[in-house]
């Protein structure tokens, strides 16, 4: 199919931009261009913002049950193209057309369902126990930042609890990865969602990201992607004193007890690191077992590891894809060069593409063992197929060992042992934990602390990231 990769989406109308600045739009797994991407400009941002701003009276006064029906023709719409969005994505970003359908767009659906059923149990005025009333009102007009590795993802989860709060919004997706938000912007308009309510502009972040972080006329900036970016939008925000969600990076633990099923443990574990070729800011990239049985553990991770096939995205199968650029493909060998010279013991992949693979982003399934918290690898978000194991000895132990991170996101715990999944779960300092193999479901706020970001995304909290709250005293 075409994607419109020319035009902006604004007021309700695709038109052309301001400039004429444009990029290439890269296949990862052909190194082939998809075609030429439209950038914007501040001027671009300033039209956007300015029918955000127009359409805000009108649907902030929208009813619920108005916007519940609105998120219900959009759910409706996507749902129908649902496939248009599996090609798109693994298109542009390489994601292996089965789990692109089965994980990546269908996380469309899963999120906006959840949304949808929160909406309509959210009090948007209660009576406090003083007698006050509390009203929670939309923020305004927001600027939603999405990044390339989970697109769609992100998008619905900030689209989907802006409209539901009654917000205006311009998006800006990632650069690498237009298709599928060229994609929704088509289903929001056949949806009816009101001209103005959504705006798309593609561009740079330093360019559109900062332009929408800096306008006096956004109330709010939701971005996810790097640790990095979110303090560059943080900054910019300042100037105007907006409201600012982040959602940011991670080095997520995964906590193996001994008393786990270790052969299940270690085999879901080293999946959950390598899901979407490691690109998930919650990948399960720090393995850290208990000592008595980390040798073992080691073995049935290299097996696991050799196990994994590495394949092109357009064929069906369970098999990995390519990185999503040549710039995360290097980061990628730049790290697993650094674990190698630390004196990580290398026990699967390393440097390098797959035999087979000379063209196309794709880097070899990788596993470092006897890795400590003082290597980069153990420290840095590498972004790519590259686990680290650690061992532990004791229960506070490991706990020290996955809290020793700038991060906070994701944490994960194998035990057989409900009372210490419990405990551990509870001391782990991260904003979700999974437990034996049990991942959140849709609905479940999503969303880390210390340097992985602030504010949760999905569900109810999703929706109370996007409202301001007012008292009003009792007469």
């Amino acid at each position: 199919m075409q994607y419109n990769m020319s035009q902006f989406y604004i007021d309700g109308s695709w038109i052309d931009p301001r400039g004429s600045s444009s990029v290439n739009v890269i296949n990862p797994a052909t190194e082939q261009s998809l075609g030429r991407l439209a950038l914007g400009s501040e001027a671009d941002v300033d039209a956007a913002v300015a029918a955000a701003k127009a359409a805000l009276p009108g649907f902030a006064a929208t009813s619920r049950e108005g916007r519940i029906a609105l998120l219900e023709s959009v759910l409706q719409v996507y749902t129908a193209r649902v496939d248009d969005f599996a090609k798109a994505i693994s298109l542009e970003m390489g994601a292996p057309i089965t789990m692109s359908r089965e994980m990546q767009a269908q996380a469309g659906i899963d999120h906006l369902e959840a949304i949808i059923a929160d909406l309509k149990a959210l009090d948007f005025e209660e009576t406090l126990p003083n007698g006050d009333t509390l009203v929670r009102m939309p923020v305004g007009v927001c600027g939603l930042i999405t990044p390339w590795n989970w697109p769609i993802n992100q998008i619905v989860l900030k689209v989907g609890p802006a409209l539901a709060a009654g917000c205006t919004m311009v998006l800006k997706p990632s650069e690498l990865t237009p298709l599928s938000a060229i994609l929704y912007a088509e289903v929001l308009h056949e949806a009816g969602v009101p001209a103005g309510v959504f705006n798309l502009v593609h561009g740079e972040g330093p360019v559109v990201g900062a332009a929408l972080s800096r306008h006096p006329d956004v109330s709010m900036m939701s971005f996810t992607g790097s640790t990095r970016g979110g303090v560059a939008v943080t900054r910019d925000a300042a100037e105007t004193v907006k409201k600012v969600a982040l959602e940011l990076g991670g080095k997520s633990p995964n906590l193996v007890f001994a008393d786990c099923d270790l052969e299940t443990a270690i085999a879901e574990g080293v999946e959950a690191c390598f899901i979407n070729t490691g690109q998930s800011c919650d990948a399960a990239t720090r393995m850290l077992v208990e000592r008595s049985v980390y040798g073992r553990a080691v073995e049935l991770a290299q097996a696991k590891a050799d196990e994994m096939s590495v394949g092109n995205p357009a064929e069906p199968g369970d098999h990995m894809g390519p990185l999503s650029s040549a710039q995360q493909y290097a980061r990628v060998q730049e790290m697993i060069g650094a674990g190698i010279a630390e004196g990580a013991q290398l026990i699967s992949g390393g440097p390098g593409k797959p035999e087979g693979f000379e063209t196309g982003y794709y880097a070899r399934p990788t596993i470092f063992a006897d890795v400590n918290s003082a290597m980069r690898i153990a420290q840095e978000e590498i972004f790519g197929p590259v686990l680290v194991m650690i061992p532990f000895g004791s229960e506070d132990e490991a706990i020290e060992i996955a809290n020793d991170t700038p991060y906070g996101l994701s944490a994960y715990v194998q035990t057989g042992d409900s009372a210490r999944a419990a405990r551990v779960a509870r001391a782990l300092q991260s904003g979700m934990v999974n437990v034996n193999g049990a991942f959140l479901g849709a609905g479940s706020p999503f969303g880390g602390v210390k340097m992985s970001g602030i504010g949760r995304e999905g569900g109810r909290e999703g929706i109370l990231e996007f409202l301001e709250t007012k008292v009003i005293a009792a007469p």
